[in-house]
């Protein structure tokens, strides 16, 4: 009597937790860095120096909770077009895994805790956490009608500049005049280095893009998008340097500029044959840059 063939064992299904730490790129830190260190740079800048644990937690936690908060509203937003890009159709909302009630929830809730961390600080910080967090959401919409959705973008990773100077600051009275125009001069100068690493990782989806309609700066830029990257390094590397001279930074800041230079210049090969491999490992070390800047900051308030 033949015996019957052994049943395959079915796949085991990812749990409740890892999927939601997929949603929320938990395997990815290169996001929340981007965002982490001009805000960091920026809080020492203001405060002279060290800034003290309190606004250090604050800051460092409140960027990888509102950082996890926009993958959740990001992919919720983008999900019907996800399904056709390759590397994101297996988004856990896009699949299904996750619902769009339950990424929503989860979105909420880390935003939720990152504007309490902002309410132990004062009332400009918490003023503009509200503007952080309108932007924030605006822009997965973004790309549906303008033709460089990483300039709103730009504008939503730079806006822990301005909060960190009215952290550091100080001020009790319900308005903005006590962050200088300095705090915004850096977040436009900041704004540069987003365009340029998120028209990196707009290269890698170019073709994908094109196919759904989705806008993107490396689309808007056309051949010209190697160029225009590496005009974005120059005009941000250039403008937080004059902004940092000026704000009195010396030679240790000029060493932190000088190394995130080049790491820009290493981009350049990277990405100048527009393979998407190499364009996605380029995006991906440009923490690095920003790390350089930050370090380079640090240093120079430490050493004088």
């Amino acid at each position: 009597m033949p015996t019957a063939s052994p049943v395959a064992p079915s796949p085991m299904q990812p749990s409740r937790l890892a999927l939601y730490l997929q949603l929320i790129r938990w395997d990815r830190p290169a996001g929340w860095l981007l965002l982490l260190w001009p805000t960091l740079a920026a809080l020492w800048i203001a405060a002279d120096g060290w800034p003290g644990w309190h606004l250090l937690a604050v800051f460092t936690a409140g960027t990888v909770l509102m950082r996890s908060a926009g993958c959740c509203i990001n992919d919720v937003a983008d999900r019907d077009f996800d399904r056709h890009v390759k590397r994101t159709a297996q988004r856990p909302v896009t699949t299904g895994a996750v619902s769009v009630k339950a990424a929503l929830t989860l979105g909420a809730a880390l935003a939720l805790a990152a504007f309490g961390l902002v309410l132990t600080t004062n009332p400009p910080t918490i003023l503009l956490s509200f503007a952080a967090l309108a932007v924030a959401i605006a822009y997965p919409f973004a790309k549906r009608v303008l033709a460089m959705p990483q300039a709103v973008l730009g504008v939503a990773f730079s806006f822990g500049i301005p909060m960190a100077f009215a952290a550091a600051l100080g001020g009790a009275e319900w308005h903005l005049r006590s962050v200088p125009l300095s705090a915004w001069a850096l977040l436009v100068a900041n704004l540069f280095w987003v365009l340029a690493y998120d028209t990196e990782y707009a290269m890698v989806d170019r073709d994908d893009d094109l196919a759904i309609g989705v806008r993107s700066s490396a689309i808007a830029l056309g051949r010209f998008d190697v160029a225009g990257i590496m005009a974005f390094y120059a005009i941000y590397l250039g403008l937080w340097t004059a902004l940092g001279l000026r704000l009195g930074l010396g030679r240790w800041f000029l060493l932190g500029i000088a190394a995130a230079a080049a790491q820009a210049a290493w981009h350049f090969t990277l990405i100048r044959g527009r393979e998407r491999g190499a364009c996605f490992r380029a995006f991906r070390a440009n923490h690095w840059v920003g790390f350089a800047v930050f370090a380079g900051t640090v240093l120079d308030l430490a050493l004088r």
